[in-house]
């Protein structure tokens, strides 16, 4: 037999493989990040809007203390303050918890989250004693700074944690 005779053919690879249709898999880790997504989602949009009373706060503190440098009146400071920071914890705390307090039992739970007391033994004090004084009191510039400090400590610690 001849060989030029013999009916062969070159080889024929077959065609690549292709990515379509995907692995059951890549199927699989598909789902889980997505899944994982959508978790990790929800979770950042239930701590956003929980911190939205505080940050509402603080621009509010920053909004009462610019007001502050153009009147200058330190007792409508923090009336402002009192009520900024009595509104901002009833948003975190049982209203019955918070809502009766008055004196030195607000200043107490003011301090309980706090790493030392600001409130009943520090520069958090006026925030209960200014509200009841003259508008034409004199106040030192530092005390109102001193008091300012403390409540935007206040607003920056959540409620329910250890600082």
């Amino acid at each position: 037999m001849n060989p030029q005779d013999l009916p062969i053919r070159d080889l024929h690879l077959p065609d690549a493989t292709g990515w379509w249709p995907l692995a059951p898999g890549w199927w699989l880790l598909m789902v889980v990040v997505v899944a994982v997504a959508a978790w990790l989602t929800v979770r950042y949009l239930k701590a956003r809007q929980l911190s939205a009373a505080r940050r509402f706060a603080l621009k509010q503190l920053d909004v009462y203390c610019g007001e502050y440098t153009q009147h200058g009146n330190a007792v409508q400071l923090g009336t402002e303050l009192s009520e900024l920071v009595r509104r901002t914890m009833l948003a975190y705390a049982p209203r019955g918890e918070v809502a009766g307090l008055t004196g030195e039992a607000w200043l107490a739970w003011l301090d309980r989250d706090l790493d030392r007391p600001h409130f009943v033994e520090g520069d958090g004090r006026p925030l209960v004693e200014w509200p009841y004084r003259q508008s034409d009191t004199p106040v030192d510039r530092s005390d109102v700074a001193a008091l300012v400090d403390a409540v935007r400590l206040r607003l920056e610690t959540p409620v329910g944690s250890s600082a």
